[in-house]
């Protein structure tokens, strides 16, 4: 049985990395998408090229391999962690999406999205004050 103290170390930095590369990937994806155009212009003729585009945006793929990071170290933490835990746990990421759309893409934070954003960071530093796991592992 591994201690309690190298499964709280280990469930830190898989929320580090989901709360660092799931809002990353997001980033990369819309800045990506952004250089493609929007969905509304596209008519059948222009498919091809659009695809073409996607397939060889390097945005485009740097936001695939962040998600997939993502999604690896949310695999490995809900094996070890309560997903009560986890998920708030690593609803921090918001404020790496505010903060991350506001420098990379130049989108406008409201005053009350930032609000926001800070109540749901005091509601991590709660959640991250209870224990990782407290069902039996079987």
């Amino acid at each position: 049985m591994k201690s309690r103290q190298s499964l709280h170390i280990k469930t830190y930095c898989m929320i580090l990395i989901m709360v660092v590369f799931g809002p990353l990937g997001n980033i990369f994806l819309s800045k990506g998408m952004r250089g493609v155009g929007s969905a509304a212009t596209w008519s059948l003729s222009t498919l091809p090229q659009i695809f073409q585009q996607v397939f060889t945006a390097q945005f485009i793929w740097l936001g695939v391999a962040s998600l997939i990071a993502f999604f690896v170290a949310y695999m490995l933490i809900l094996s070890w962690a309560d997903f009560s835990y986890v998920q708030p746990a690593s609803a921090v990421s918001y404020l790496l999406v505010a903060v991350l759309s506001t420098f990379f893409l130049g989108e406008k934070i409201t005053p009350l999205h930032w609000a926001g954003v800070a109540v749901i960071c005091l509601g991590v530093l709660v959640v991250g004050n209870t224990p990782p796991r407290t069902t039996k592992a079987n």
